[in-house]
């Protein structure tokens, strides 16, 4: 395993255990209105302060990007690390047992390694940029599916962008009525994810914030799947809306989000 990989996995273990322990007493949980179905909780904090001291031990030079802390300078550029601490909080929050921290390591602006962990499962995604992606120690790969109409797709509302949700409402009809099923989970990452080990078939979103899809995406695309935006170019981190999906069916998705 990588150095940069494995710092990263320790980050996302730590990150994890307070996550478990805080979820055994949510009587207690303190929640804050970040904005309208955007919320976060002291347990993201503390998960995302326990990841960003791993990282600066090892990397005090190193920038990062998180979701709570927002951008933090380095002394270069060279390196970023962009950590979503808790990736399905309002899940976390009600109970719903689909949630991860995810975390993606990028190298002069490409990601590099990558890390979703699902506490509640105990299962480790982990990613390099031309090594493979592997759930633990096992090598995973996306599907064998090649046709939209046998699919399994994952997706997310646009919770954070309601003025979409028309738009939005028209790909949603498109796929019910194309495909094997639509599954909406919660935890972007963790769908993602779930696309590169074969659990589903494609996933898309509109809305994202990069360290929703660094970790995801480069995990699809070791997977051997392919990612890209609306269009299929690779502007998915800053446009916010990201589809994947195997090989053959990722053309086909494409085609019918558009349509």
């Amino acid at each position: 395993m990588h150095p940069l990989l494995n710092i990263a996995v320790k980050a996302a273990r730590r990150a994890g255990g307070i996550i478990n322990r805080a979820a055994l007493d949510r009587g207690g949980l303190q929640v804050h209105a970040k904005q309208a179905n955007d919320f976060v909780t002291e347990v993201d904090r503390a998960a995302e302060a326990a990841i960003i001291e791993v990282v600066r031990r090892a990397h005090p030079d190193h920038a990062i990007l998180a979701e709570e802390a927002g951008s933090l300078a380095s002394a270069g550029d060279e390196y970023r690390w962009v950590i979503d601490p808790l990736d399905g909080t309002t899940n976390f929050i009600h109970g719903v047992p689909q949630y991860c921290v995810s975390i993606a390591v990028q190298h002069r602006g490409v990601t590099a390694h990558a890390v979703v962990y699902d506490p509640v499962r105990n299962e480790l995604f982990t990613a390099s940029r031309g090594r493979g992606a592997f759930l633990d120690d096992r090598r995973i790969r996306v599907s064998r599916c090649d046709r939209l109409r046998d699919a399994l797709i994952g997706t997310g509302f646009p919770f954070k962008e309601l003025s979409r949700l028309d738009g939005y409402l028209r790909q949603l009809r498109a796929l019910m009525a194309g495909t094997a099923g639509v599954r909406r989970a919660g935890a972007a990452a963790l769908d993602l994810a779930w696309v590169a080990c074969g659990r589903m078939d494609g996933f898309w979103e509109l809305g994202l914030s990069p360290w929703d899809m660094a970790a995801g995406a480069l995990l699809v695309r070791e997977a051997g799947g392919l990612v890209g935006d609306l269009d299929g170019g690779d502007a998915y981190l800053e446009r916010g809306d990201i589809v994947a999906a195997t090989p053959k069916v990722f053309p086909q998705l494409l085609a019918a989000l558009a349509a």
